[in-house]
């Protein structure tokens, strides 16, 4: 929680005035009982109109004053929890924004999505309760006390007898609900990735038929989750009657005590009322730490699971001092490119070093497994190469910032990924000043425009969440009008032809060999009729280049590509 105080900040006015209120609040609290013996034991005993009139109009505006002060207190608390709420998603999503590929796996997709909701929720509620309850909750203990030992000191000895019960149930149901706590949430993050999982894969899985197995996965998350939910819950169950036990009998022994004391003449009624009110003050004052108590192990364990997200430094980051590149042209470089996954025992590529040039078309083939991602993703910087150098028009990547250097790059995806809205704003997407003719034409290229111009709405038909309503040709060309649209100095095609047939792929080339004629393409398949025209054809195999040349030096010099080429093409194409 400390870690995130930071976030209130900006309330500190608020907080202040909020805090004010819940004083005057608690103050009219206290001061209401003694009133209140002033009127019976003054008025009522006595017979004494005036006072009871003068006494009770008081009662009456300390009572609204409480009760205004209580309202106001209510609103500026809910002010500021939720606005501190907003800016840790805020802050969170930025910061989860700029993580690279690499934070993302290590942390999962899944527990990221909880941390930004679930664990935001519970801090947020700690801070409101915290405004309302832990303020005036001590004020009110110990003015309580005070005003019980001024109004009968020989019965506050009941007090000094309770209270300290009370803080040993609290402190023990607090420090069990702790690791139980820790436990709900890491059971949340599973149940989430379960569902997650089989929203993402509902194909897969009804293809499979695994649909029981799906359920019965879930089933068994949902049901661990249960458990440990029922038993945190049946422990703060627990803890609530016996709290209220010790209150009443508290209440119970003060008018036991006190009825004797007033037979005896040593106190008066009014006074037994108003010691009355203020034991019933100290005990709820004290039930209300121990709800907050009782909820703050949950914020704890959120909070600490928040402040990982913020500390966790984005492994790719911008140079101090980006070092401007004089002239964008889209010449691409790699010099002895090495990288390693994290934790993996072999590098994924080794010594890569090549050249691709505006006006020509670089090509990377290879078998599964061979790096063909894992470059293009250096080039785009999602990752940074463990050796050698990616230079963009001859500068290194690491000293360009990262929004100038993708600026510049049109980059498609092996997998294609759409967003909820609608045809036309997941084009421009690539290029939010697009116009609707810039639209229209990125699509006639990557031969989309026929299948839009067909539905009913044409470009502004509806796209639900990763284009689950388009087939896998339909979202592979509309990403491809994506990166089209934004006319960049570098297009990237990672793969992203396999989902097309052969005509169609062959016309989509045909139209981006003209329209990227002064752009650097790199395109990455594993087809080989995709990629035998290009001017430059890298071979990997292992993480190593072993071929570079033309498609007929290839054929000659590269026995792997030369298999590649049989394996789809035959012994004829070769011959």
């Amino acid at each position: 929680m400390v870690r995130l105080l930071r976030f209130l900040k900006p309330y500190r006015r608020q907080i202040a005035l909020a805090v004010a209120l819940v004083l005057l609040q608690s103050l009219a609290e206290l001061f209401l009982p003694a009133l209140m013996a002033s009127i019976v034991d003054e008025g009522v005993v006595t017979g004494n109109t005036g006072h009871i009139l003068r006494v009770g109009g008081l009662m009456l505006l300390v009572a609204a004053a409480g009760t205004g002060a209580a309202i106001a207190a209510t609103y500026f608390a809910a002010r500021t929890a939720n606005g501190f709420g907003r800016d840790v998603r805020r802050e969170l999503f930025r910061r989860v924004s700029a993580f690279s590929l690499q934070e993302m796996s290590h942390l999962g997709t899944a527990t990221l999505i909880t941390r930004t909701t679930n664990d935001v929720t519970q801090v947020q509620q700690v801070v409101y309760l915290a405004m309302r309850m832990l303020v005036s909750a001590p004020l009110m203990a110990v003015g309580g006390v005070v005003m019980a030992i001024v109004t009968d000191p020989q019965l506050a000895w009941v007090i000094a007898a309770v209270v300290p019960l009370l803080i040993f149930a609290i402190v023990a149901v607090a420090s069990r609900a702790l690791p139980m706590f820790r436990a709900l949430q890491d059971k949340v993050d599973v149940l989430n990735r379960v569902v997650r999982e089989l929203l993402t894969g509902v194909r897969v899985v009804r293809a499979f038929n695994r649909t029981d197995y799906e359920h019965r996965r879930f089933t068994a998350a949902n049901r661990d989750l249960t458990e440990t939910a029922i038993r945190v819950n049946r422990l703060m169950g627990a803890s609530m009657p016996i709290l209220m036990i010790l209150l009443n009998m508290s209440i119970v022994a003060v008018m036991w005590l006190g009825a004797v004391r007033v037979d005896d003449g040593y106190t008066q009624i009014g006074d037994l009322m108003a010691f009355i009110q203020y034991v019933s003050l100290i005990m709820f004052a004290v039930l209300m730490v121990s709800m907050v108590l009782i909820i703050l192990p949950r914020a704890a364990v959120s909070a600490g699971r928040i402040a990982e997200v913020l500390q966790t430094e984005p492994g790719i980051q911008d140079p101090p001092a980006a070092r401007p590149v004089e002239e964008r042209r889209g010449v691409v470089e790699f010099r002895n490119v090495s990288f390693q996954y994290p934790g993996a025992e072999q590098p994924a590529l080794q010594g890569i070093s090549f050249r691709a040039e505006p006006g020509k078309t670089t090509a990377i083939i290879g078998g599964t497994g061979s790096g063909k991602s894992t470059l293009v993703n250096l080039l785009v910087r999602f990752f940074d190469p463990t050796e050698g150098q990616v230079l963009v028009d001859g500068v290194d990547v690491r000293e360009q910032s990262q929004a100038d250097l993708r600026r510049y790059i049109g980059f498609v995806p092996q997998k294609a990924v759409l967003f909820s809205g609608t045809i036309r704003d997941n084009i421009r997407y690539g290029n939010e000043d697009a116009t609707d003719a810039e639209i229209e034409r990125a699509a006639e290229i990557a031969q989309a425009l026929e299948f839009i111009r067909n539905m009913p709405e044409g470009f502004d038909t509806k796209v639900e969440q990763g284009g689950t309503n388009l087939s896998g040709g339909q979202r592979q060309r509309l990403t491809i009008a994506r990166a089209i649209v934004r006319r960049p100095r570098i297009y990237v095609f990672d793969d992203c032809f396999s989902a097309l047939d052969f005509k169609t792929d062959a016309a989509l080339r045909a139209a981006l060999k003209r329209e990227t004629q002064d752009a650097t393409v790199i395109i990455v398949a594993q087809r080989v009729s995709t990629i035998m025209h290009a001017d430059q054809i890298i071979v990997l195999d292992g993480g190593r280049a072993v071929g570079i040349g033309t498609h007929e030096e290839l054929l000659r010099t590269c026995p792997v590509y030369r298999e590649i080429v049989i394996s789809q093409l035959g012994e004829e194409a070769v011959a």
